[in-house]
């Protein structure tokens, strides 16, 4: 059963998808929502308690869509393909929203990480278990992982900044080839082609 802070957060997420984080201060925000100021101090201690906890239902909303979409889909365990399919969910009209109140919160946290550090860090843990949990082998490893978070990362950024859906996704559909095309070395591969020494 959903308490008065859940039914808080969820406000406060509508309303932060709404009206973005430009200038944000906890009386707008209270307003918004048909609260207090006094009230949100109450449930979050100050505004970037607030936030840190918006940052982590928002990571907690996308985590739990990605993994339905992917138990949904006849491709689970080809991971380029999955990648390709989690781009398309993220840049529909319904789900872009919320990716982009996600990133720009995560961009307010970089900028105050004495504050939001903890965060951070938790949101790099999740999302690289998340990723490594979806992916196949031989491409499973911390590093594929790590990579593939980056470019969805620099992309969705790239869309946020210019608009242009068209060309980003051909640069995910480009990086899903070559990925497709050169699968990481293990160790042991890197070890049968090593050349001999002279």
């Amino acid at each position: 059963m959903a308490t008065r802070k859940d039914e808080l957060t969820q406000a406060l997420i509508a309303y932060l998808l709404e009206h973005g984080l430009a200038d944000v201060s906890l009386r707008p925000l209270a307003a918004g929502v048909g609260s207090s100021a006094r009230l949100l101090v109450y449930h979050y201690g100050s505004k970037e308690g607030l936030l840190a906890e918006v940052l982590d239902a928002m990571q907690a909303h996308v985590h739990q869509a990605a993994t339905k979409l992917f138990e949904q889909t006849s491709s689970k365990g080809d991971s380029p393909k999955l990648l390709r399919r989690f781009w398309d969910w993220a840049i529909a009209d319904a789900n872009f929203p919320y990716l982009k109140l996600l990133y720009e919160l995560q961009i307010l946290a970089i900028q105050d990480p004495d504050t939001y550090a903890p965060f951070l860090q938790r949101d790099a843990a999740k999302s690289l278990s998340l990723t490594l949990s979806l992916m196949s082998s031989p491409m499973r490893s911390a590093s594929m992982a790590t990579l593939c978070i980056a470019v969805f990362d620099g992309l969705f950024l790239d869309l946020m900044t210019t608009g242009d859906h068209a060309r980003t996704t051909a640069a995910m559909d480009q990086f899903i080839k070559l990925a497709m095309a050169s699968p990481p070395s293990t160790p042991a591969t890197r070890k049968k082609t090593r050349k001999p020494k002279p």
